[in-house]
């Protein structure tokens, strides 16, 4: 004879992100009705994403209003950087955490006068793998990468590459200096989420930004003067 309990089995299912999503949505909603194009960057620590926002924002801050979210663990480095610029640069510190969520963005934007702002651009935390799985209510996720990094990131990281639009492959004025694998990374990110557009280029000398710059007036609606 079977003694055993009766026993109910309740599978739940429910993404640990849901209610992030929730908010992430309320932030899309609010973006679009205001016309603001937000750009989300995600990159491991020193692919160059900061360098590449300095860049873009030299090339668009005369025709359009950018607003910048920094985020990182520590520090105001990054933020101070944006505001030597005479942009608005806002800085999260997470105190350890390891990404941005939609409601650390909700929260700095309650502050925040949005009604002339054209573009939002937030860099991430450093890092390829918590970022990814966070909706912070974009238009666009691109993933930076730089060619010191090594081409089995993608590989080693796929989620950061499949959720984004678009690649830029960073420091390629380093290439002569790297093994030839190098060239790989931008195949196998094609591997690994075939849709991607791929810019190569190097912030330190200007090469391929044009095309990145093209990529973004035609995503956000921008001109650049």
């Amino acid at each position: 004879m079977d003694t055993k309990p009766d026993r109910n089995i309740i599978q739940v299912r429910q993404s640990v992100t849901r209610a992030n999503d929730r908010t992430a949505d309320k932030l899309r909603k609010d973006f679009h009705d205001r016309g603001i194009w937000v750009l989300n960057l995600v990159s491991s620590p020193g692919a160059g994403k900061t360098s590449l926002i300095e860049r873009t924002l030299e090339a668009f801050k005369s025709s359009c209003s950018i607003l910048v979210i920094e985020g990182d663990p520590h520090t105001r480095l990054d933020s101070d950087r944006i505001n030597a610029m005479g942009v608005r640069g806002i800085q999260i510190n997470t105190r350890g955490g390891c990404h941005l969520d939609a409601r650390m963005i909700g929260q700095v934007l309650e502050k925040t006068d949005l009604d002339t702002t054209d573009m939002i651009i937030i860099e991430n935390v450093g890092n390829l793998l918590c970022p990814a799985a966070w909706d912070l209510g974009q238009n666009h996720t691109v993933v930076v990468a730089s060619l010191t990094e090594g081409e089995d990131k993608p590989l080693k990281y796929p989620e950061a590459f499949i959720r984004s639009q678009a690649l830029v492959v960073n420091k390629i004025d380093l290439k002569p200096y790297l093994p030839k694998s190098s060239e790989n990374l931008s195949g196998n990110a094609l591997q690994v989420n075939p849709s991607l557009t791929v810019f190569n280029v190097s912030c330190t000398t200007g090469t391929g930004l044009a095309d990145w710059f093209q990529w973004v007036c035609t995503c956000s609606g921008q001109t650049r003067e």
